[in-house]
């Protein structure tokens, strides 16, 4: 079962980051229902699986991060006998959910506040945050153009476009990535989710750092929404994702590569702001 969750981890690729760390989290209930005759015997295959799942999908921090902090919380509780190991893990992934599920919740409300009625904003990919960011400020009056690009090769923009079409008090507009720089000089700031920030670094959908070079260049501010359990200064370094060849052209290459990243590197530096659950951090 657990095995087959990572499978579908590692094929999540049109859902935030948020929503596969809460599935990587709750998949170690699996092992609550387990017959066990020892403690070693059930902290060994938690921390076995716990691998696994962290192996299915290694760029999103926050998958890393709920995984690592349930295995090791309860691996170093040392718990007295398995029914405790067992309620200690539920515990831990009662919480750990809870608590990606809050910060999603909170940041999209800190970032409501901040989005001004009337601006013209451009996202890009999907991010469940800055959709509920909208969805909230919308709820309050607040009126939006917004921009948002297709994040080839997977369209996942569209997905995006889709949803805030059925806003009340969102214009929405598709574009392709290559259009950002025309359609940029007409927006008031740059709204994206991010996978992670690693000490200087953010990680986001491949497209971000051109968007946020140009934006930088037409002095268009740059604001970055998720959980601050996404920043992390330590116990992580990114990995890279590069898809498969096929998604950007179906046709087999003749004579020469295909690549396709995942992701790209942000230098913090390009960003104005920062908002999470804990609140707004400007640069």
């Amino acid at each position: 079962m657990i095995d087959e969750t990572a499978e579908e981890i590692r094929e999540m690729q049109t859902h935030s980051s948020s929503v596969v760390a809460v599935r990587a989290a709750q998949a170690l209930e699996e092992l609550i229902e387990r017959e066990f005759a020892t403690v070693e015997e059930y902290t060994r295959a938690l921390e076995r699986n716990g691998s696994v799942l962290r192996r299915a999908n290694p760029s999103h921090a926050s998958l890393q991060v709920a995984v690592r902090e349930i295995v090791a919380d309860v691996t170093d509780a040392d718990p007295d006998s398995v029914a405790a190991a067992r309620r200690l893990t539920s515990e831990k992934i009662d919480e750990v959910v809870s608590r990606i599920e809050s910060g999603k919740r909170l940041a999209a409300e800190n970032a409501a506040d901040v989005l001004d009625d009337g601006a013209t904003v451009l996202t890009h990919d999907y991010s469940s945050t800055v959709i509920e960011a909208l969805e909230q400020a919308t709820a309050t009056g607040k009126t939006f153009d917004v921009y948002v690009t297709e994040a080839r090769p997977r369209y996942i923009g569209r997905k995006t476009a889709r949803m805030l079409a059925d806003l009340e008090g969102v214009d929405t507009t598709l574009i392709t990535d290559s259009a950002q720089g025309i359609y940029l000089e007409e927006c008031d700031r740059v709204v994206v989710g991010m996978d992670c920030i690693v000490d200087d670094t953010l990680y986001n959908r491949v497209g971000t750092f051109p968007i946020a070079s140009t934006a930088a260049r037409l002095d268009v501010p740059v604001t970055v929404l998720g959980s601050a359990s996404k920043i992390v200064s330590e116990g992580f370094v990114f990995e890279n994702e590069f898809r498969p060849g096929s998604e950007v052209l179906p046709e087999p290459a003749d004579g020469f590569r295909v690549e396709n990243p995942a992701y790209d590197a942000t230098p913090i530096e390009l960003l104005e702001s920062v908002i999470t659950d804990e609140g707004r951090w400007e640069f």
